[in-house]
This record gives structure tokens, C-alpha cells and sequence, in this order.
């Protein structure tokens, strides 16, 4: 069970686990974390931009054309640090991923 290191858009930070079993997004919705995933996890709608530490960005399984095409559309991209959360599953997220929730566009 991975722990995440969460700073929410108001600044406040917060330690999560993380299920396995289920993506990113999951945990970070179901914790209130300002994650709305509109579209359900189809890389459909950005809801669920987070900013991963850029030092950590490697450790990360490589961005789909479909997600970085989506991304690369946001006013708040960053391509060292911009993931989707939906995109990634638990199992792919290393124990105390610092992530930061991405302003709402």
C-alpha cells in the first residue's frame, strides 16, 4: 500500500494510503482531495491534473500520446510534472510519491 504525500490547491498536505487495486485518481477522489474525474478515468476531461515532483516524474510508467495530447491542451501544463491521475495504477505509484493537485483550469 503506497503513501502518498499530497499538497490539496489551498497548500495544506496530507498523507495518504493508497489501495492497490485501483488508480490514483481513485484514492485521491475518494480522500476529497479537489479531484472531480468527470469523465470517470478515460482520460477524457483533466479533471484529475496532478503535478508529480519533477524528481520523481522517472519513476512513473512513460505518458500515452492520449494523455500528454490532453494535457499539453491545460493552462497549467507541465511537462517535467503534469500526469493524469487516472492514468496511474496503484501498483505503478512508488511509496511516497509527492504529488500536488493542479489548479482547476
Amino acid at each position: 500500500m503506497p503513501r502518498l504525500d499530497v499538497t490539496g490547491r489551498a497548500g495544506a498536505r496530507h498523507q495518504l494510503n493508497a489501495d492497490a487495486g485501483g488508480t490514483l485518481m481513485e484514492a485521491l477522489r475518494d480522500a476529497d482531495m479537489g479531484i472531480e474525474a468527470i469523465c470517470g478515468g478515460q482520460c477524457a476531461c483533466a479533471t484529475c491534473h496532478c503535478w508529480v515532483a519533477a524528481d520523481w516524474f522517472a519513476q512513473l510508467p512513460d505518458v500515452s500520446d492520449d494523455e500528454r495530447e490532453l494535457l499539453s491542451s491545460l493552462d497549467h501544463y507541465d511537462p517535467l510534472r503534469s500526469r493524469l491521475t487516472c492514468q496511474l495504477e496503484i501498483t505503478d505509484v512508488p511509496n511516497g510519491l509527492p504529488l500536488i493537485v493542479a489548479p482547476e483550469e
